[in-house]
């Protein structure tokens, strides 16, 4: 397919044709969660959204390469450098390691991803891993008179940039509504807005995790772990940076601050923000009303993929107010969709014609500025047209490289009559196990059964099962 994907830019404010830096192929990177509590569903609306984006850039034939970090350290529960890091609050929560909750996160944020069928990136990086980088970064902004010791740590001086605040033309002041003041000021720094590259035991004694560094035993500020990641892994030039909008400022603004400073050019030229996800009280997050993840839903009886397709009905860049009554209303149309796909039969031949022109009509869609729901639109005025069942399912297969909703998780079982006898068998002992109470053996025949890649779903409708 010819070059036509138009995108909203966050740097520029403006819809652009999307050209990456070399022909045929796309530098793409995420920011990855901080690893100290489930990841709620207002995160992973962003996942879901890059995950459309990045599927879709196959979809129209790059050759993408996608990088995302894990931040395992650094990320203080202030974004502007104060309160503690979010990594250590967690091991205190829970009594265990930083490595231990570390560990324990990022398998529950990948099976998260891998319920809603968001594909695993390209390269994972975990900023534990990457310190030597973060370093000599940090090393060549002090060289080059962008960065400042005081008190023992390092800063970024945002002095020295003739646009500290690219993403809003704003004034600095105006800006730094969004820094706390309820915070104890940082009087180590010579600009409100210069941020922490490196600390040293001098400011957080109790971080439990430290390296040997010029500037003595210390840990990396949370802004340089993506700017060394990318450049490790993309180089110095990137085509689309990907992020939540709360992302802009200050992680955002300060990523760009220091990667340009480091390289001597521009670094990124399409910045992708994905708005947030409210509820009745305003944006969602973990530290109010009922704390909604993936295995919530599951337990009350939703298919995460339910939760992905209401994602998809509207656009990344409007804020999406959920609710108990739209998922349920999502949950019905999900399931009908699901059938209508399961009722195609494998009859006629492929219509060409039809074909070719509606999967440029789903292409179109999503190149205008990624219009998931269009897109969506497009699959159902597909299922309504006159054309064979073969053309249909053909189209559905071939829009399902991007949509990615599961529509022949059933078709699947269908395929394997054997398999499906078996799975059922055992659902019906497990089933028999719980209502005994005796979990262990529940508990046993899921992990069995996983094992075989197959996967259980509590459903408000019984277990439902399908391959992962």
């Amino acid at each position: 397919m010819e070059n036509r994907m138009e995108i909203y830019n966050s740097l520029t404010k403006k819809v652009e044709r999307f050209v990456p830096n070399e022909d045929g192929k796309v530098g793409m990177y995420t920011c990855g969660p901080t690893v100290y509590h489930f990841a709620h569903i207002g995160n992973l609306r962003s996942y879901i959204m890059e995950d459309i984006l990045e599927k879709t850039l196959r979809y129209l034939g790059y050759d993408v390469k996608r990088v995302m970090n894990i931040t395992d350290v650094g990320h203080l529960s202030g974004d502007s450098d104060d309160g503690e890091d979010k990594m250590l609050a967690g091991a205190r929560r829970e009594h265990k390691t930083v490595m231990e909750i570390a560990a324990f996160y990022t398998e529950a944020f990948f099976e998260d991803c891998r319920k809603l069928y968001i594909k695993r990136p390209d390269v994972v990086e975990p900023a534990t891993g990457c310190i030597k980088e973060f370093i000599h970064m940090v090393q060549v902004l002090l060289e080059k008179g962008y960065a400042y010791e005081m008190g023992g740590n390092v800063y970024f001086d945002t002095a020295k940039l003739e646009n500290y605040h690219v993403f809003s033309g704003q004034t600095e002041e105006e800006l730094l509504v969004g820094v706390r003041d309820d915070v104890e000021e940082d009087t180590n720094k010579k600009n409100k807005s210069d941020f922490v590259l490196w600390f040293t035991k001098s400011k957080f004694d109790a971080q439990e995790l430290k390296w040997e560094s010029p500037w003595g035993m210390g840990y990396p500020g949370w802004h340089i772990e993506c700017s060394s990641i990318s450049i490790k892994h993309l180089g110095e030039y990137m085509d689309i940076h990907c992020g939540g909008v709360d992302n802009i400022f200050p992680h955002h603004t300060n990523e760009i601050a220091q990667s340009e400073a480091y390289l001597g050019h521009k670094w990124c030229n399409y910045w992708f923000h994905v708005h947030h996800l409210n509820d009745k009280t305003g944006k969602m997050s973990k530290s109010k009303g009922e704390f909604l993840t993936v295995s919530l839903l599951e337990e009350k009886g939703y298919n995460p993929l339910v939760y992905r397709l209401f994602c998809l009905q509207s656009h990344y860049r409007k804020p999406l107010t959920f609710s108990y009554e739209a998922l349920d209303n999502m949950t019905a149309a999900y399931n009908k969709l699901v059938k209508r796909i399961a009722d195609l039969k494998e009859e006629g031949e492929v219509e060409q014609d039809k074909y070719a022109a509606y999967k440029e009509r789903f292409a179109d869609a999503l190149c205008d500025d990624l219009n998931s729901a269009m897109a969506i639109t497009v699959l159902y005025d597909m299922l309504k047209e006159d054309m064979t069942d073969k053309t249909k399912l053909a189209l559905a297969q071939s829009f399902e490289e991007v949509l990615s909703l599961g529509l022949f998780d059933s078709k699947e079982k269908e395929a394997d009559p054997e398999l499906e006898r078996y799975v059922l068998e055992r659902i019906e002992e497990r089933k028999a196990a719980k209502k005994a109470k005796d979990f262990a053996t529940a508990d046993a025949i899921r992990a069995e059964l996983l094992s075989k890649g197959i996967v259980l779903e509590d459903t408000r409708e019984g277990v439902k099962w399908k391959k992962a």
